[in-house]
């Protein structure tokens, strides 16, 4: 029986369109292929700025020119280590100026080429303006500025910090204070803003830990003590007795004077002395003592606080992308501002990002210049989120929601 021409050209008509569409399948599965095996790249910009911060009175080691860049460029070689294996690579642009307007207009030259992640090392008035004035599409890392204000009131957007603030430190402090029984503080201010800003935060410590602070002394003489210390200071310290003298001198103008010439015999601590801080050459537990020897190996010195902050700040931007396999920044913004997010940042515990003010979480080493002494939260702190919650901001003292808008 003879087919009807229309059904035979019915049936070429149906043959057609399926080899039509097993070669859309097979291209549009080719395709998929590909972007599969295409290499993600994020790019980083690292922007600092140098700050003068007047003559130091004291021999202390100053801070490295290149504290930041070099964790940030450990960070770097860490992600690429890792996404090699994940077809994903990390690029970094560094920029380092003195002049806030430059670092400002640089910033945007970055931004207009494609970089939307910036790890920032710069004062808090260069922080705020960065903020304002880069568009929204932007993930901003606070890796120097400890500023209290940006936590609690001065909420920036699209920026997470990554240093801790001084409030973070003051309880870290006040904890271990509380659990060896020394209440009664002498409190010593230096001349600088920064180290009124210490003493502030000291103060908010002292009263939420019941903590009295017996006397107050302003450091305003402007000598150098390093043949007059132990003669000077034993009167300068003499007060009502106390347990401990509480130094506030961030640039190190007479702090290390201050240890063994009190007039009582007394430990010391804040500044100099016993010391939170975010980052020191003597933790070594928690693998930590690998990151050391490889950020050594890198740039034959040890790890300051500024570059912890900034290896931490990318290896968050790191954590995002490999776990999204993308280098969208909504994607990695709202990967971060999630509860799937944890940083392993060699600090014995996993961290992650306070959802009102946008603070990395994490303990707070207590060191001397040779030894780990402890490291808070200390135990019989606790919170009903996280005991890390004990240290700086909790939320109900905060006017910030920063991460509700990354989500």
């Amino acid at each position: 029986m003879m087919s009807h021409p229309n059904t035979s050209s019915a049936k070429k008509s149906q043959r057609l369109a399926i080899v039509l569409a097993l070669i859309t399948c097979a291209t549009t599965l080719g395709i998929t292929s590909s972007n599969a095996n295409a290499e993600i790249t994020t790019r980083i910009a690292y922007l600092a700025q140098t700050v003068d911060t007047g003559p130091v009175l004291s021999n202390i080691l100053p801070e490295p020119e290149d504290a930041g860049l070099r964790g940030t460029e450990l960070a770097i070689n860490d992600s690429n280590t890792t996404g090699k294996f994940l077809k994903q690579h990390f690029e970094l642009s560094a920029y380092t100026s003195d002049d806030s307007s430059s670092l400002l207009e640089h910033a945007q030259q970055l931004y207009t080429s494609g970089i939307h992640s910036f790890v920032v090392n710069a004062p808090a008035d260069t922080l705020r303006t960065l903020s304002q004035q880069l568009p929204d599409d932007v993930l901003i890392f606070n890796a120097a500025a400890k500023d209290d204000n940006l936590r609690q009131t001065a909420c920036l957007k699209n920026t997470l910090h990554t240093i801790p603030s001084r409030a973070m430190l003051a309880d870290a402090l006040g904890q271990w204070l509380k659990a060896r029984q020394l209440s009664d503080l002498l409190l010593i201010t230096g001349p600088t803003d920064d180290d009124k800003a210490y003493t502030q935060a000291i103060k908010r410590t002292a009263k939420r830990y019941g903590l009295k602070i017996v006397a107050e002394k302003a450091w305003d003489f402007d000598t150098d003590l390093r043949r007059t210390a132990q003669r000077e200071m034993p009167l300068f310290t003499q007060t009502k007795e106390y347990d401990v003298v509480v130094v506030a001198d961030e640039r190190g103008d007479f702090g290390e004077y201050v240890l063994f010439n009190t007039w009582y015999p007394r430990p010391v601590v804040g500044t100099q002395g016993l010391t939170p801080v975010t980052w020191h050459r003597v933790v070594e537990q928690w693998g930590a003592a690998q990151l050391q020897s490889r950020f050594e190996k890198l740039s034959g010195r040890w790890m300051t606080e500024k570059d912890y902050a900034a290896w931490a700040a990318v290896r968050t931007i790191a954590e995002a992308a490999t776990r999204t396999n993308s280098e969208d920044i909504h994607t990695l913004k709202q990967y971060i501002a999630s509860d799937a997010f944890e940083l392993a940042g060699f600090k014995g515990r996993k961290l992650d990002f306070r959802a009102w003010n946008g603070q990395l979480r994490q303990p707070i080493p207590l060191v001397h210049p040779r030894s780990l002494v402890s490291q808070s939260p200390q135990e019989g702190f606790l919170h009903p989120l996280s005991e890390l919650d004990t240290l700086g901001f909790d939320k109900p003292e905060s006017q910030c929601n920063l991460l509700a808008d990354f989500r």
